[in-house]
């Protein structure tokens, strides 16, 4: 029997347990944060769930734009809402000034921050009861490797495995001169032990992180400025949609402040102070430090058996999740590959099945779907606008405006769009971008697509519910229905 031990317990390593003990291997997993690792616990569960309060304090800011009007909670209030909708471009046009949340609604910040943690809690302990259920040994300690198929703890304890699984992940990225004290200058992981909603929230960072933070404390009614040291908002995303993204923020009262570098962040009485490069300076009462993350690698031991790192300290990979030393795989976030929870898993899968003689097929990034949080979201997969421009994929491509979708009109949705890559010719789906409320949900039918090489022949012959913001995928298909090349195929017979 196939003895495994896995060190670090997030989504790589538990993913990758359930797999080896359904194989019928011997599991070990050493863990010293708790199961679910960063992901459940400090990272995404935790962020998503306060998310999930931000959504409904938009809901109920863009009600106005519907007929409602919710009046004061005493009797004989005026509506305190704006007959408007919170940011919409009517609004805009007209000389509205950016309108916030509505007043008769207000957020609880201790119970937020409670449910916050106690879900991310369940989830913990949700996953450690799956594995216990799989017989998965869990060991609460920290490890390090003393050789190449030995980890000790400190505890004293050494496991000895066949395989060993490094699945460590990373933490949030320091700055010398911006060095969180968890109370005023903060990390992703210090927001839910905050009392309170911060009164301006100074967000150091515009990328994935940053935007999401950035957009669910301005809709809880913080003020918000979010410091860019790109030209715009999400500099790795898709450009058309970043400007989607960046247009709702500006809308919606947050403050930008795009080719602005922070210098250094530092406490001055019960707030911050910003110092940006150019030598203005930002004051608020905390600031979200939202720079990168770094992988945890280090003091694991790993360069002692052989296991070579990148310059970042990243763990080397190849597509099957092999380190440079047999036998030592790795997943997730400490490779450094894509900081993506379900990358982390496929990571860890792979690694076990490869491991233990299982069919598999290497990683394939092309198929990766992810998605942004923010409102309203972006989600994405495979071949990107940036590719097309560059010629490092020949790709037609048509993007098609949420604001003509009829679906879209009756929620007073005008912000987002549908895109679509095809292969010319064939008409082969290549990739595609959907920003839009809940756009987490509806991209699965592109990556589909994607992933089993359909058409956009095929996506545009669907049936899709009238009406349905998915409807402006199949139009979009239509759009780049290769006309011509199938009119061939009808003049043949």
């Amino acid at each position: 029997m196939t003895r495994i031990v896995i060190l670090g317990g997030g989504p790589g390593g538990y993913e990758a347990a359930l797999v080896a003990a359904s194989l019928g291997a011997t599991v070990t997993v050493i863990d010293s944060d708790g199961i679910g690792g960063a992901c459940v616990l400090t990272d995404c569960v935790p962020s998503k769930t306060l998310i999930a309060t931000s959504e409904t304090m938009t809901n109920l800011a863009l009600a106005p734009g519907l007929g409602i009007r919710p009046h004061g909670l005493g009797a004989g209030t005026e509506p305190v809402l704006p007959a408007v909708a919170w940011g919409m471009r009517s609004g805009l046009d007209a000389g509205v000034p950016p309108l916030t949340p509505p007043e008769v609604v207000s957020v609880d910040p201790e119970q937020v921050y409670e449910r916050v943690r106690e879900l991310a809690k369940a989830q913990s302990l949700d996953i450690e009861r799956r594995l216990e259920r799989e017989k998965v040994e869990v060991v609460h300690a920290a490890g390090r490797l003393v050789g190449p198929h030995a980890i000790e703890t400190n505890t004293g304890e050494t496991f000895v495995g066949d395989v060993i699984l490094i699945a460590t992940g990373a933490s949030p990225r320091d700055l010398p001169t911006a060095r969180p004290d968890g109370e005023r200058i903060l990390t992703w992981r210090h927001l839910y032990d905050l009392k309170e909603i911060p009164e301006h929230l100074v967000v150091v960072g515009s990328g994935v992180t940053g935007a999401e933070f950035a957009s669910a404390y301005r809709a809880m009614g913080a003020e918000v400025t979010l410091v860019s040291s790109r030209e715009r908002v999400l500099p790795g995303e898709d450009p058309d949609a970043a400007r989607v993204i960046e247009d709702v923020f500006v809308r919606r009262g947050i403050e930008v402040l795009n080719r602005s570098r922070a210098a250094s962040v530092r406490r001055i009485g019960d707030g911050v102070i910003v110092e940006l490069t150019d030598g203005r300076t930002v004051t608020g009462s905390h600031a979200l430090m939202a720079v990168g993350s770094v992988p945890r690698t280090k003091g694991l031991g790993l360069t002692d058996v052989g296991v070579r790192l990148g310059p970042g300290g990243h763990v080397n990979v190849d597509r099957m999740s092999r380190t440079s030393v047999p036998g030592v795989y790795a997943a997730g976030d400490c490779t450094g590959v894509l900081p993506l929870a379900s990358v982390a898993a496929m990571q860890g899968r792979i690694a076990m099945w490869h491991a233990l003689g299982e069919a598999v097929s290497p990683l394939r990034l092309g198929t990766v779907s992810s998605n942004i949080f923010t409102e309203p979201e972006i989600a994405t997969v495979g071949v990107t606008q940036v590719m097309k421009d560059t010629g490092a994929v020949a790709a037609e491509v048509t993007t098609v405006p949420l604001s003509r979708n009829p679906r879209a009109k009756m929620m007073g949705i005008e912000d987002g769009f549908v895109k679509l890559f095809c292969r010319p010719g064939s008409g082969s789906v290549l990739g595609g971008v959907i920003v839009a409320p809940r756009a987490s949900e509806l991209i699965l039918s592109v990556s589909l697509a994607v992933e089993h090489g359909l058409t956009v022949d095929q996506i545009a012959h669907t049936f899709s519910i009238y009406p349905s913001l998915s409807g402006s995928i199949t139009e979009a298909a239509r759009v780049l229905r290769p006309r011509d090349f199938f009119a061939g195929f009808d003049s043949a017979g």
